[in-house]
């Protein structure tokens, strides 16, 4: 049996709100427990409005049909439900859960239940980068933020039950960011890659005429000189930095920064030449032996990658492994 695991990185609470918000009506549908190989994980949400239109997913399309036909009803008549699909039952195999395991999905109406003002809290923490604990008691729909209190479940960013089984903890940390200094070919492929695997991307490059909006098209690009764009976003652990512009100039500082900072991931672009070459200036500059094994240099796993397009693949692969082996 799985009672916890990591949240996805996705926007639902904020389509909840926005489906709400245009009179549409709006239900939260979160799994919170399963067991065996239920196809989706601890934390999994899928939103539903009154118009059966949906977003997201709880069983990766098993029993998404069942549920939002309860998640319907449970809109109108404004309570909240806990609803539960195994291969034991048979109505779980007619919605199509054929694939061993179980499911249990809290079902929360935006505004009878989960009160509309708690919902934009929840949102503007997120917008803030403000890690915050949503708590919700599944029999009752009593719901609470807190920002203490469960500092486990925070740094290992897993959700689930309390031991009193009534109490669900939803971690909603800020998204992972991949910050990329270097409008190069190779961020024109990482870039959209990292957007679907649910990083937060942001690209720095203090030439205009690399770092365009024709060149990234709905990105966040920001033209300035890295040293001091990094500055404005920040530090915090769920932060990764990816140095793709070959230049001492713009890469260097960059790096500096980095070096004192909480990042899970630092890769450079270069070959092993580069590299050293890297290092024996940062070495003048007195970082330690230490500080400078952080870095990922030359950058992404060795999978053979030779395009643009698996280069940032590789780079992709490496900052997810190194993330999930800092939780």
């Amino acid at each position: 049996m799985s009672t916890e695991t990591e949240i996805p990185f996705e926007n639902i609470p904020e389509i909840a709100l926005a489906w709400h918000k245009n009179g549409k009506g709006a239900i939260l549908a979160t799994v919170v427990e399963t067991w065996g190989s239920a196809p989706r994980r601890v934390g999994g949400q899928l939103v539903v409005n009154r118009e059966g239109e949906m977003h997201g997913s709880v069983s990766g399309g098993c029993v998404e049909a069942a549920v939002v036909f309860e998640a319907i009803d449970a809109l109108e008549t404004g309570e909240c439900r806990l609803l539960e699909y195994g291969v034991s039952d048979a109505d779980a195999f007619a919605a199509g859960l054929a694939c061993g395991g179980r499911i249990c999905v809290f079902l929360e109406p935006i505004g009878s239940i989960l009160p509309v003002e708690l919902l934009e809290q929840l949102l503007d923490c997120r917008a803030q980068r403000c890690p915050v604990a949503y708590c919700v008691n599944i029999n009752s729909g009593k719901s609470t933020l807190a920002f203490s209190g469960h500092e486990t479940r925070m740094l290992m960013d897993t959700s689930g039950l309390e031991e009193d089984r009534e109490t669900f903890i939803a971690v909603y940390n800020p998204p992972v960011r991949m910050v990329v200094v270097g409008a190069v070919h190779i961020a024109q492929a990482l870039i959209p890659m990292a957007r679907l695997t649910g990083f937060d991307p942001v690209l720095i490059d203090p030439r205009e005429s690399f770092a365009s909006e024709e060149r990234f098209p709905g990105e966040k690009i920001i033209i300035e000189w890295p040293s001091d764009a990094l500055e404005k976003l920040g530090n915090d652990r769920r932060t990764g930095l990816v140095l793709l512009t070959h230049d001492p100039k713009i890469d260097d500082p960059a790096l500096e920064f980095a070096l004192s900072s909480d990042y899970f991931y630092v890769g450079a672009l270069g070959s092993k030449k580069t590299h050293a070459q890297r290092i024996s200036r940062l070495e003048k500059k007195g970082y330690s032996d230490n500080q400078m094994s952080r870095i990922h240099g030359p950058v992404g796993l060795a999978i053979g990658s030779a395009t643009p397009a698996e280069i940032a693949l590789s780079i992709l692969c490496e900052m997810v492994k190194c993330l999930r082996r800092t939780r």
